[in-house]
């Protein structure tokens, strides 16, 4: 192809941008397309030279905060799918990124040095606002140029991007310093949950495989790890460091999908990219050391620009039952924003009244976990009568009562002031238990027992209890106008809907069984013996929820006459070499203002985020090894 025949395609590539432009839809996937108008360069130029000739002064910018922290913005894929560098690889402007080498994901060294060159051209060092880099993509209103061929990227100048940038060009010291500050990027992710749970995978002997250091220690390496000293077996704490943010390259926060450290030594039958030179080290998204390195990922606390994002009034919390994580969802966008890492095999979860406590029933080691909520970290354990599964707390926020699964079974009473367990109260064997919406009683169903029982909290007695013909499942309960609760909905092992159970009288009224249609789940997920697990009413009262998994659905029920309103279909998992099954839905939870209904697949390690008045499925937010329990914490 000759340079007139290549200059065509290029052409064209300018054209549409500025049509887009013009008619106002580009918004990003162009990014950096022009940071001061399209500029010709002089043919005979190569690819890899700055446009300026002759000697350059040494840059006072710093290049390894450049390279850590400034060039992965370039690579971070905006709306559209498109990055910075897909436009800016190809055309001829005054930023212009060097090409990728054939196989490479990401800039050598010498790549990288050459792309410093070109952005010190348009920087202003030590003044942020004299910065065509800064100013070109930033919105007019925020004081950016009036116009920017490739869309305004930044509409303030509180965005994280703007002021990791920023940072960088008022740090104009020669001398690079021994210890930087962190920037907003280091914070996004931990760095302490790097060094102890992640680092430690690239240098793991996998059967097989050579280990991942032992070609990413290389220096030509996109993703590359520091050299081991002479006889060491670890890293120091400052080489940590420099892996910490070389992985960070490969890294979009909050998203393990979009995350090449993740996808690229992924089999592609399990979503994988088609090659990669260093063999799969991971066969499935089930495999371990792959889902520790997601939760991390996962874990990008947005939080820390708080004047880019409306602050939720809730968030939603959901336990991994077959891990060690809990997974804190913000419902205003649908990410997790926070991962509790520790907790094996967490069951239940509720929160003191003020939320600064979570508590959480510990499976692996039969005690209560109690949580600071900002930190996650574990304040105390408090030891229980024996292995527990759901929990509840009274409205006062006095006690919480853990339900003991064991043959003699109990509700462990835990004095929240003091976080011992003051006394257990024996019912049947209990799987979950609550506290009716008025708060004077508790209520614990029984697997084994196939029985309700109803505690008085005044006296702490069995105030009456009900039986049923199969084992009790969760259950969810409808309020009288003065409060007080009016029935509870019951679900039971082997039956495809929900008990109506008479509080007053004691008594069951009805079994409603769930629609026939959509159908065919279950069988192969080998849950025929659980069709309908997770209930829940919405918190205005209107409407009653009921998960299915023969249907992979959730039903909508009006309160309270109970009338079918209508379904909405879960996400599908697709096993190799198998026709689709279920997601196996488990438990709901919603926001407060009862707009949407949250779902967790158990089968999918995810939760579903559906509109309750469109019926809409809005999000499917992947979560950690089957996902079950979830509740909602009210912000206050």
């Amino acid at each position: 192809m000759t340079l007139q025949t290549k200059r065509v395609p290029i052409l064209v590539i300018v054209a549409a941008l500025g049509i887009c432009a013009l008619h106002g839809r580009v918004q990003g996937a162009t990014a950096f397309l022009s940071l001061s108008g399209l500029m010709p360069v002089q043919e005979s130029q190569s690819n890899s030279q700055p446009a300026a000739t002759g000697a350059r002064p040494q840059s006072p910018l710093n290049y390894e905060e450049y390279r850590t922290q400034i060039e992965p913005i370039f690579l971070k894929k905006r709306e559209g799918g498109v990055r910075c560098y897909d436009c800016h690889s190809i055309l001829t402007t005054r930023f212009r990124l060097q090409p990728f080498l054939p196989g490479d994901s990401s800039w050598t060294e010498a790549q990288s040095r050459e792309n410093f060159e070109i952005v010190s051209q348009l920087v202003s060092p030590g003044d942020p606002l004299r910065s065509h880099l800064l100013l070109h993509p930033l919105a007019q209103e925020a004081g950016g140029d009036p116009a920017h061929t490739g869309g305004k990227l930044w509409k303030s100048q509180q965005d994280p991007e703007w002021q990791m940038l920023a940072a960088w060009v008022r740090h104009t010291s020669r001398a690079t310093p021994a210890r930087r500050p962190a920037s907003p990027v280091t914070d996004i992710l931990s760095f302490q949950t790097f060094k102890l749970t992640v680092e430690p995978i690239f240098l793991k002997q996998r059967p097989g495989h050579a280990r991942c250091y032992g070609c990413h220690s290389e220096y030509n390496r996109s993703f590359h790890l520091v050299k081991l000293s002479p006889g060491a077996a670890n890293w120091t704490a400052e080489q940590s460091q420099r892996n910490f943010h070389n992985a960070l390259e490969h890294v979009v926060p909050g998203d393990p999908a979009s995350s090449r450290l993740l996808i690229h030594p992924l089999a592609p039958e399990a979503g994988g990219d088609p090659f990669h030179s260093g063999g799969y080290q991971f066969q499935s998204q089930n495999d371990p050391d792959w889902l520790t390195i997601a939760d991390w990922v996962r874990s990008a606390r947005t939080e820390t620009n708080p004047a880019s994002s409306t602050k939720p009034a809730a968030l939603i919390y959901a336990t991994s039952s077959a891990g060690d994580t809990i997974d804190v969802i913000d419902p205003t966008a649908n990410t997790v924003v926070q991962v509790i890492h520790g907790i094996e095999l967490p069951h239940g979860i509720n929160f003191s009244p003020d939320g600064a406590r979570v508590y959480v029933s510990n499976e692996s080691e039969s005690v209560l976990d109690v949580v600071d909520r900002k930190s996650g970290e574990i304040l105390k354990k408090v030891p229980l009568s024996g292995r527990p599964n759901n929990i509840t707390i009274t409205k006062d926020g006095r006690r919480v009562l853990v339900g003991i699964r064991a043959p003699q079974g109990a509700l462990d009473v835990i004095d929240t002031a003091s976080m011992t367990r003051v006394k257990s109260i024996p019912v049947d064997s209990v799987h979950n238990v609550y506290v009716t919406p008025d708060g004077k009683y508790a209520v614990s169903g029984s697997l084994e027992g196939q029985s309700a029982t109803v505690v008085d909290l005044q006296t702490d007695q069995i105030a009456w209890k009900l039986n049923f013909d199969h084992p009790v499942r969760p259950m969810a309960f409808e309020v009288n106008p003065d409060g007080s609760t009016r029935r509870i909905f019951v679900q039971l092992s082997s039956f495809n809907g929900f008990a109506v159970v008479d509080f007053a009288k004691h008594s069951e009224l009805a079994r409603v069984t769930l629609p026939s249609e959509p159908g065919g789940f279950g069988i192969a997920e080998g849950r025929v013996n659980t069709p309908a697990h997770g209930i829940g009413v919405a918190p205005d009262g209107k409407s009653l929820w009921v998960n299915s998994t023969l249907a992979n659905a959730v039903f909508e029920y009006s309160l309270p006459d109970l009338e079918l309103l209508g379904h909405v279909s879960l996400p599908l998992v697709y096993p190799l070499g198998h026709a689709p099954t279920g997601s196996v839905p488990e438990w709901i939870t919603f926001t407060p203002d009862s707009k949407y209904i949250y779902i967790s697949n158990s089968g999918d390690r995810s939760v579903s985020a559906t509109d309750t008045q469109t019926l809409k499925l809005l999000a499917v937010i992947p979560l950690g090894e089957v996902p079950k329990r979830m509740n909602t914490l009210v912000l206050r």
